[in-house]
């Protein structure tokens, strides 16, 4: 019997570890491109050209986050414009649409 409590208890620790990694923003690119295949995803390159497409300047930091409350994830692209002001542009990572765009 306290043998299957322990297995009990370490598979519900492993759940609420991996619960908790599916929530957080993403950077490591290496990461980033496993769930863009897991899921369906437009690439890490792609969400840079499209952020680039609306709001020109120099990338300077992508993550890729659970925003839609498990329902999908969503690319965050900081870019600094020409003269120095730093924005944050959404984009919806399976469709690519622009979401939001917005000074950081």
């Amino acid at each position: 019997m306290l043998n299957l409590l322990y297995k009990v208890a370490a598979i519900t620790i492993t759940l609420g570890f991996l619960s908790a990694h599916a929530l957080a923003d993403i950077k490591n690119p290496q990461v980033i491109d496993a769930m863009v295949q897991q899921y369906g995803l437009i690439s890490l390159e792609q969400a840079k050209t499209k952020a680039l497409t609306v709001k020109p300047g120099f990338v300077k930091e992508v993550e890729l986050e659970n925003k839609k409350y498990g329902k999908g994830w969503d690319y965050e692209v900081e870019i600094i414009d020409a003269d120095g002001v730093e924005w944050e542009v959404d984009i919806d990572a399976k469709t690519g649409e622009v979401i939001s765009i917005k000074i950081d």
